[in-house]
């Protein structure tokens, strides 16, 4: 398993040794040794499976507000997204940036959001499904957003009318998400 680091402290994209031959492929989607042997330890309480059926979906910004904050563990396993964090951590040097990485259910590549983060994701791909550990439970009463196309992020989703639920039209902008996080 590779574990590659970013510029944004906690946030690494993974790519596992898939072994592949005639009758398909194999690989640990997940290594506790693996993770402690780069100084990570998670202790995940809950996978989530969310499945998209029209490219142009765009789900999130999300995330939960502390005590009920959440690392995640994300990937693909058929289709393929376009997934954006965004650093809401006021102590660290990448305060408000993003960063994107297609995620697949080809390129095997999963993404370790660290907490603090807001995230969510383009959905490249019909009938796509998106796996996710998470190492808090969710709380209703925590959750937070940003507006997908809030201007001072200038995320490049490529897309200009994406397909998004009632909840996630309405998010509030960046401004508003601000001092949440450390």
């Amino acid at each position: 398993m590779n574990i590659q680091s970013t510029e944004f402290e906690g946030l690494y994209v993974i790519e596992p040794k898939v072994f592949k031959d005639d009758r398909g492929f194999f690989y640990e989607s997940y290594s506790d040794k693996a993770f402690a042997e780069k100084g990570l330890k998670f202790d995940f309480v809950q996978d989530n499976h969310a499945k998209s059926t029209d490219t142009g979906v765009i789900r999130g910004l999300h995330y939960q507000k502390p005590p009920f904050d959440q690392a995640k563990l994300v990937r693909v396993t058929k289709g393929a997204v376009y997934d954006v964090v965004v650093d809401l951590r006021q102590s660290s040097k990448t305060y408000k940036k993003w960063f994107g990485v297609e995620l697949s259910g080809g390129n095997f590549k999963q993404l370790l959001v660290p907490r603090g983060f807001a995230h969510g994701y383009l959905v490249l791909k019909p009938e796509t499904e998106f796996l996710y550990k998470v190492d808090n439970l969710y709380s209703k009463e925590s959750e937070g957003g940003i507006l997908w196309n809030d201007p001072t992020l200038q995320i490049d989703w490529m897309i200009g009318k994406p397909l998004l639920s009632e909840k996630d039209a309405k998010l509030p902008l960046l401004a508003e998400s601000l001092g949440i996080f450390p």
